[in-house]
């Protein structure tokens, strides 16, 4: 695709679904609906009967760099000309109508779709008018219908929000982002190994100052101590931090002397 100047490179990636906006009304939705689209890798843009025509240059300025969808995007006459080149066909459609036809969440949609592109069959995604949606006649060339399981008492999208849900489903199907994870910038998560040097440099200090000086809940509080530290992922820059706190109360200890501590300060502090 060529881009205007500033647009993203946004290249087409693999069998990706396409988007079919019926009759849109602003040129600022269409704008934002392609910033969702390259959200979630989303490349391919048909327009049917928008209202105000095509193109519209507002629908550049919402469209955040995603130019190159714009400039790519076909316009067609009627929903039957937008489809006629695809396999399948899924309408999204917030409201229920009379009209029999499987109904998926939108996550269930954007699997099935992953399963049809892998096939190399090509796939559209219909969005309807900002005011009313799809009409049944706008259905009628649709396989399945999409409907978001959102809070019942307020369901509520405008046009770009829901073709973001779908971008976004589409996305995760294939995406192998972990769930959970540390983000360590120039560390690394400590070894065991380091851990234990660091717990070793502790207690030995915590040995020398008298914290542990009762012998009989000393074995507790050191396992204690042990359990606050194993408990997550230590980074080799905390545990150095550590070090040098653990070093320098240590020197401050010995360069001042040591001030001892009543058996009760002791017992009132025990882990």
């Amino acid at each position: 695709m060529t881009g205007r100047d500033g647009g993203a490179d946004l290249v087409p990636v693999g069998n990706t679904p396409v988007v079919i906006l019926v009759r849109p009304q602003l040129a600022d939705n269409i704008g934002a609906v392609a910033r969702a689209m390259a959200n979630g890798g989303l490349f391919h843009l048909r327009l049917v009967a928008p209202r105000d025509g095509w193109p519209q240059e507002r629908a550049w300025r919402m469209a955040s760099g995603a130019d190159r969808l714009l400039d790519a995007a076909t316009v067609h006459a009627t929903v039957a000309d937008a489809v006629a080149d695809l396999h399948h066909v899924y309408a999204t459609c917030p409201r229920p109508r009379h009209i029999i036809k499987p109904v998926l969440t939108a996550r269930g949609g954007a699997a099935e779709m992953r399963v049809v592109t892998a096939r190399d069959l090509r796939v559209g995604l219909l969005f309807g008018p900002e005011r009313a949606g799809l009409d049944n006649d706008d259905m009628a060339c649709a396989d399945a219908l999409i409907r978001f399981p959102l809070n019942p008492e307020f369901s509520s999208l405008n046009l770009a929000q829901a073709v973001l849900v779908m971008a976004y489903e589409w996305w995760t199907t294939a995406d192998e982002t972990i769930s959970r994870t540390l983000m360590t910038n120039e560390t690394r998560i400590a070894t065991k190994g380091e851990l234990e040097n660091f717990l070793g440099h502790l207690t030995h200090e915590l040995d020398e100052c008298g914290f542990l000086k009762n012998l009989p809940k000393r074995p507790g509080m050191v396992r204690n101590i042990r359990h606050y530290f194993q408990r997550g992922e230590v980074t080799e820059q905390e545990l150095r931090t550590l070090h040098g706190i653990v070093t320098e109360l240590a020197l401050g200890r010995r360069l001042r002397g040591r001030v001892e501590a009543s058996p009760s300060t002791t017992d009132a502090v025990a882990l």
